[in-house]
């Protein structure tokens, strides 16, 4: 379905600033409406980091998609993942401060899951991007002069690729995924 030119309106299920941009950057006409806290429930036992966001993205959308009789929703979740363990948005300073420590000096992904749902059919598409990065051995220092800034509030994984920092190198995969929204995998679901 190109949505570009669609006749439904495209809603994007987050309050996401970074994920608005992104789809504002790509020429995407849409409106903003985030989903439930409720539809963001956490990990289930046994699951993988990327079926916990493939699910998470599915569950934000099916909730958006209850408030519409005729629309297309995307909905995506994002997680960073260091040897097995999730890193999504920190609680606190302590949190973020714990992420980064973990982070630092390894290669770790970043997974994001998206959900394509078109009403009034309840049309599901899925689709997961994964990212491998590295990050700088950075000192504790420099770590503490980043949380200064507070620019790790609300990301997973506690670093915001797109803040400037050049600690982050990317190994393989999508930039924009990285940053919260892999425009690649937007573009073949609504085109």
């Amino acid at each position: 379905m190109d949505l570009l030119n669609s006749s439904r309106p495209l809603i994007l299920a987050s309050s996401s600033p970074r994920r608005k941009q992104l789809l504002e950057q790509h020429g995407y006409q849409f409106t903003v409406d985030p989903p439930s806290e409720g539809a963001e429930c956490g990990v289930c036992s046994g699951e993988t980091p990327p079926e916990l966001v493939v699910r998470l993205a599915r569950q934000k959308a099916a909730d958006v998609a209850l408030r519409y009789d005729s629309a297309i929703i995307l909905a995506c979740d994002t997680v960073a993942e260091c040897h097995g363990q999730v890193l999504g948005k920190p609680r606190d300073r302590d949190d973020a401060r714990r992420m980064l420590t973990l982070l630092r000096g390894k290669q770790h992904r970043v997974h994001s899951g998206l959900c394509l749902w078109i009403r009034p059919e309840d049309k599901t598409t899925l689709q997961l991007d994964t990212t491998t990065l590295t990050m700088d051995d950075v000192s504790d220092e420099q770590l503490e002069s980043y949380l200064d800034t507070n620019l790790w509030e609300g990301k997973a994984g506690a670093f915001g690729y797109q803040d400037g920092w050049d600690w982050l190198h990317i190994l393989e995969g999508s930039e924009s995924n990285v940053i919260g929204l892999p425009m690649e995998k937007v573009r073949l679901l609504t085109s």
